[in-house]
């Protein structure tokens, strides 16, 4: 199997860099992505993860949803991070700093804000974000 020059970390991976809680862990992580930091590898953090470390984040480690998202952001503007929607997903993160809405409904609220298509939903939180009313 030929290697990839795109690397996909896992939510474990990307929580033990930002919460530095496992030795271990954390200095092979830091090396990952001061290589992805720097350019020198290639990385895509999924929507997925991204929403994922919000929640471990937030909800199993108490951690306020600015401390949060404001880590997540700064890694989307690491040099070799290759995301195709890196634009949509540091809007997702404000909104999710400035906002009471979930991870899933902030990422839908600025894919809408962009243009990227219509939401359908019976949830006015949503509907409001959507429309820029929060």
């Amino acid at each position: 199997m030929k290697k990839s020059e795109r690397v996909f970390p896992d939510t474990n991976v990307v929580i033990r860099y930002l919460l530095q809680d496992n030795a271990e862990q954390f200095a092979a992580a830091e090396s990952f992505f001061e290589e992805v930091r720097i350019g020198k590898k290639r990385a895509v953090i999924l929507e997925s993860v991204i929403v994922e470390c919000l929640y471990v984040l937030t909800k199993f480690y108490g951690i306020p949803r600015e401390e949060a998202a404001g880590p997540l952001a700064e890694l989307l503007s690491y040099k070799g991070l290759v995301n195709d929607d890196t634009d949509a997903l540091a809007d997702a993160l404000k909104l999710f700093s400035d906002s009471k809405l979930d991870p899933v409904d902030c990422v839908l609220a600025a894919r809408h804000r962009r243009g990227e298509g219509d939401i359908y939903t019976f949830d006015r939180e949503l509907q409001n974000a959507a429309t820029g009313k929060i």
